[in-house]
């Protein structure tokens, strides 16, 4: 597979380029963003719920601590120079995803069922097994990347992370 990355990812060693900042929703591939965006942070006062930062070389990054993205396309309005672009289809706004790791309590036999109860698209369920512990299934094909979960996991065992699902977009 051919893959495309920065010279920032490059020089951190990762040449698969799957270990970028996770960018804005609407960001075009890490490597035209990279080209595009000036660094003008028009996005960062663009999202109302403070979830975007100014990041490396003045470039914006999600900050999922605060909450999760309501998908307002605020911060897409605000880019002027088109490093966040809608696809015309109107499809997920980025390949974003989230996993549950080892270390989330519900897995180690504590009642937890925070991400769940946050998960708008129900992507998030929990599965009684027996001696009364609920495990939490994640659906993949139904989370948005929203952050919700991320920001309300007390043990911060839900990791957010770019999954390249195909998605293509034209500038």
């Amino acid at each position: 597979m051919n893959h495309s990355v920065s010279r920032a990812q490059l020089l951190r060693g990762d040449f698969n380029g799957e270990r970028g900042p996770l960018r804005p929703p609407w960001a075009l591939t890490e490597t035209e963003f990279v080209e595009r965006c000036d660094g003008c942070g028009a996005c960062v006062p663009a999202c109302q719920d403070k979830l975007i930062k100014v990041g490396r070389g003045k470039l914006p990054e999600m900050d999922f601590t605060r909450g999760g993205c309501d998908f307002c396309r605020d911060c897409l309005n605000a880019c002027e120079v088109g490093a966040l672009h809608s696809p015309e289809d109107d499809s997920v706004p980025w390949d974003i995803r989230a996993t549950i790791q080892e270390g989330c309590l519900s897995l180690n036999a504590v009642v937890c069922r925070s991400c769940g109860e946050v998960c708008d698209q129900r992507a998030i369920r929990f599965k009684l097994e027996t001696g009364g512990v609920a495990r939490p299934l994640l659906d993949s094909e139904l989370c948005n990347g929203c952050g919700a979960c991320f920001a309300v996991c007390p043990v911060k065992a839900v990791n957010l992370s770019s999954f390249n699902l195909s998605r293509n977009h034209a500038a």
